[in-house]
């Protein structure tokens, strides 16, 4: 499974900022919305993601007050990306291994969609769902062999 599965599901619904905005307008449109990441974004590339983990950070060293700060200064300016064609289990690996739980998603340089390790979670439980069903399935239609061990069926009878 790939992470495109994920984003035809998941749609195109994204939401950005530029580093030269106020971090109290990111805050709001994270808090309007109901997401916790935004990508941000300066003349159309990728500079940086701001999760409410860097919002709550900031909001602790200026004492409580989101005060004038810019999304610059607290934004991770290194996030972990990945592409389309990048295989479910090595999102998984490279999320976990950074604690990341926001990835956006670029095909070349152009944003595609971001993938929260919510998304990833859901696909890999449903995946193993539908394994676990169809291998029920098939063990439950299993071919009997007459004389096999635990066939109780008696010849002749």
């Amino acid at each position: 499974m790939k992470v495109s599965d994920i984003l035809r599901v998941k749609g195109n619904t994204l939401f950005t900022v530029t580093p030269d905005q106020p971090l109290a307008d990111a805050v709001t449109t994270m808090a309007t919305h109901d997401i916790g990441s935004l990508v941000v974004m300066d003349h159309g590339n990728l500079v940086g993601m701001l999760t409410f983990r860097e919002v709550i950070l900031a909001i602790v060293k200026n004492g409580g007050q989101v005060g004038a700060t810019t999304i610059s200064g607290v934004m991770d300016s290194h996030p972990l990306t990945c592409s389309p064609d990048t295989e479910i289990d090595e999102v998984r690996r490279m999320m976990l291994g950074r604690h990341a739980r926001y990835m956006p998603v670029l095909n070349e340089r152009t944003l595609m969609g971001v993938i929260s390790f919510y998304d990833v979670a859901k696909t890999v439980v449903e995946a193993q769902d539908f394994e676990n069903r169809m291998l029920k399935a098939y063990i439950r239609d299993w071919p009997v062999e007459e004389g096999a061990p635990g066939n109780t069926a008696v010849p002749g009878a």
